[in-house]
């Protein structure tokens, strides 16, 4: 029996756009970090001032930059691997945005809704970009 491919894929197709995007940002902005000099005096309310090196900020999205760009372009290609990381990846968006609810309300709002189609796309209908590929 022959299943067929619904509208949803479009939903996939949208998340590894956006994992895509993403990492590559990462990516540049990671580059320009690891060799940047300068150091960032953060400030915590319950430890107080301390100093971070942004080199090693950089060296984190880099890191970070690499598995996105490799993953939307796995996702495109219909891995299976490739959808579990970005539904780790939307699930760990979705969270993290959620902490941001006070500081941004409208637009950690829309990150949310947006990773939840998402979300909904690649565990639902995400046999479907298999079927679509071929």
């Amino acid at each position: 029996m022959e299943q067929r491919v619904t509208g949803w894929v479009g939903w996939v197709w949208f998340g590894a756009f956006a994992l895509l995007s993403v990492g590559l940002f990462n990516l540049i902005t990671g580059l320009i970090a690891v060799f940047d000099e300068d150091k960032l005096l953060a400030w915590s309310p319950g430890s107080g001032a301390y100093v971070v090196d942004i080199s090693t900020w950089g060296w984190v999205h880099l890191f970070l930059g690499l598995l996105l760009t490799c993953t939307g372009f796995a996702l495109f290609a219909a891995a299976t691997w490739a959808r579990v990381v970005a539904i780790i990846a939307v699930l760990a968006s979705i969270v993290w945005n959620f902490f941001w609810l006070p500081v941004t309300p409208w637009w950690s709002l829309a990150i949310i809704v947006l990773g939840a189609f998402v979300l909904w796309a690649l565990t639902v209908h995400g046999d479907e970009v298999e079927r679509a590929v071929r």
